[in-house]
């Protein structure tokens, strides 16, 4: 099967040296910086920018004016909301101690990670360094300061596990057996054992 090459509008701005995968699109006025990879078939929205050497698996969405700054990682099938902001500086300051204006050698960036099938809501923040679990969902407007567990709906300032949800990102309810919980779309159960939650056919 032939496959479809990148596409990219008129006005994104898409360096050089960035890697886009087969069948990605790159709407009008994102920008991908120096060294960032993006993978197969993926969406990145109006506005949007991704940060130098940021590296985004396949088949992601990346909404409207979502800012993923260097060096995040999001893993294969992740979606960011737009107006998401990933951050990548613990101590933020536009000046040193003695008032010079900072440069790329004074400070030491720290990324957001977000693991396969996640999905982070519009306006959303995460503060680096987090990282957002497999198939884990962070509530709009959310500010995420610790990490957050697989399978995790989150939500709040500072999130906070309010429920578990599953693949389909529908809440779980309970089975009225201890520690099991199933998913009202797809009827998949999954079994919570101290604080974390896995699919049952997992074992």
């Amino acid at each position: 099967m032939p496959t479809t090459p990148a596409t990219v509008a008129p006005t994104a701005d898409v360096d050089a040296r960035a890697t886009l995968g087969a069948g990605t699109r790159v709407w009008h006025l994102a920008q991908v910086r120096e060294d960032a990879v993006v993978g197969r078939d993926c969406i990145v929205g109006r506005g949007a920018y991704i940060g130098p050497g940021t590296v985004v698996g396949d088949r992601c969405k990346i909404q409207n004016h979502a800012l993923v700054y260097e060096p995040a990682v999001l893993e294969d099938g992740v979606f960011v909301g737009p107006a998401v902001v990933f951050t990548n500086d613990h101590y933020p300051r536009a000046v040193t101690p003695e008032g010079a204006l900072k440069s790329a050698d004074d400070w030491h960036a720290v990324g957001v990670t977000v693991r396969t099938g996640a999905s982070v809501g519009a306006r959303a923040v995460c503060v680096a360094p987090v990282t957002v679990g497999r198939w884990a969902l962070v509530a709009a407007g959310s500010v995420v300061i610790a990490d957050v567990p697989d399978f995790a709906l989150v939500a709040g300032v500072p999130a906070r596990r309010i429920r578990w949800v599953g693949h389909a990102g529908e809440p779980l309810e309970a089975t009225g057996t201890e520690g099991v919980w199933r998913c009202p779309a797809t009827g998949a159960e999954y079994v919570e054992t101290d604080g974390t939650l896995r699919p049952r056919d997992e074992g």
